[in-house]
């Protein structure tokens, strides 16, 4: 079994994502919602996992905290992907932040997943992040 590369979520008040997150039983860290609480040092790869939250045009998609997290030329730096959540019922705008964020940063959308997700989500996801995570051990090694 592989080992997942590092996980960094956001998750607001509503809690779907950091729930979603804690059922993929792995350790993650958390960018904090409040603007001036400290963000995670990260010093490996990681992937990070991002909730939208946009009007109905996309504006705010991605969260101002994230958008702080990647503005750390050393977190953009050692991100390796992004999944994406949202509402589907949002239609274009859904899971719009991974977009966002893939784009910008030029890496992948791994995977996009409805609200907290569901167990094929979660069994799905292990399965990539392990292979994932086997891929970085063998080119950082």
């Amino acid at each position: 079994m592989g080992r997942p590369p590092a996980l960094v979520y956001y998750s607001s008040a509503s809690g779907n994502t950091r729930r979603f997150v804690d059922r993929l039983g792995y350790e993650a860290a958390r960018i904090p919602i409040e603007p001036d609480a400290p963000l995670p040092d990260l010093r490996d790869p990681f992937v990070l996992i991002c909730p939208t939250y946009a009007d109905g045009e996309g504006r705010g998609a991605v969260p101002k905290q994230v958008i702080r997290f990647l503005n750390i030329p050393e977190n953009r730096n050692q991100l390796c992907g992004v999944i994406g959540s949202g509402n589907r019922n949002f239609g274009a705008t859904y899971a719009l932040a991974g977009r966002i964020i893939s784009e910008k940063c030029n890496v992948p959308v791994l995977y996009t997943f409805e609200l907290a997700g569901t167990q094929t989500d979660i069994d799905r996801l292990r399965a990539g992040l392990e292979k994932l995570g086997d891929s970085l051990c063998s080119t950082t090694s």
